[in-house]
């Protein structure tokens, strides 16, 4: 297991993560307090004033959250 990319995130910054990712078919707008939380733990960044997810948030994304996972089981 690779602590690195162990994060107890919220339902809402999954969500956000999720939406940030390119392609993802929910493109609202998302939650600025969510997104700062995301930027502080470096797995968004803001470029030209626009949201993005990071490589790091890429790798969290798709590792998932087990209790995410354990909410779908």
């Amino acid at each position: 297991m690779n602590a690195e990319l162990d994060y107890d995130l919220t339902q809402e910054q999954w969500k956000t993560l999720r939406a940030l990712r390119l392609g993802a078919p929910d493109r609202h707008v998302p939650d600025q307090p969510v997104v700062a939380e995301l930027v502080a733990l470096e797995l968004a960044a803001i470029n030209d004033g626009i949201a993005s997810i990071t490589t790091k948030g890429r790798s969290v994304l798709l590792r998932g959250s087990p209790r995410v996972l354990d909410v779908a089981a």
